[in-house]
């Protein structure tokens, strides 16, 4: 698995570029959270998650967009040729919903962080934990 996420990361980031601002640095960010598909994958398996990624964005960068992990082999290939098939519809809807999501927490952050708290200081609710402030 892995595949779609993948190439669709890859494409976005070739968009991207041709953003500024904010707008290129969301879509940078959109297309990091579409690559902890196949790094979970990958640790759930027991593999190194940071190989498996390498790997996958090498073949893809080379043209090989159906080059994904195989959960069976423990190896990155093609997993059109292995038969592992992942629908389209559920894809498309699981990428729809986890967006949504994600923008209705953005927009529940925005409306408490501009909201003073009664110190007249910002309200730390929905903010990123100190320890998570160094991952993005």
């Amino acid at each position: 698995g892995g595949a779609i996420e993948i190439e669709i990361a890859k494409r976005l980031r070739e968009f991207g570029q041709t953003l500024a601002g904010r707008e290129q640095l969301a879509v940078e960010e959109f297309a990091n959270a579409l690559e902890f598909i196949p790094i979970t994958l990958a640790e759930n398996a027991g593999i190194d998650p940071i190989d498996v990624l390498t790997e996958l964005k090498a073949r893809h960068d080379a043209g090989e967009m159906n080059a994904g992990l195989n959960l069976f082999t423990n190896k990155v290939e093609n997993v059109l040729n292995s038969k592992i098939i992942e629908p389209a519809k559920i894809k498309v809807q699981a990428i729809n919903s986890a967006t949504d999501v994600a923008t209705m927490i953005l927009r529940i952050d925005d409306v408490i962080a501009s909201k003073p708290s009664k110190k007249g200081r910002m309200n730390d609710i929905g903010r990123l934990p100190d320890y998570m402030e160094s991952l993005s």
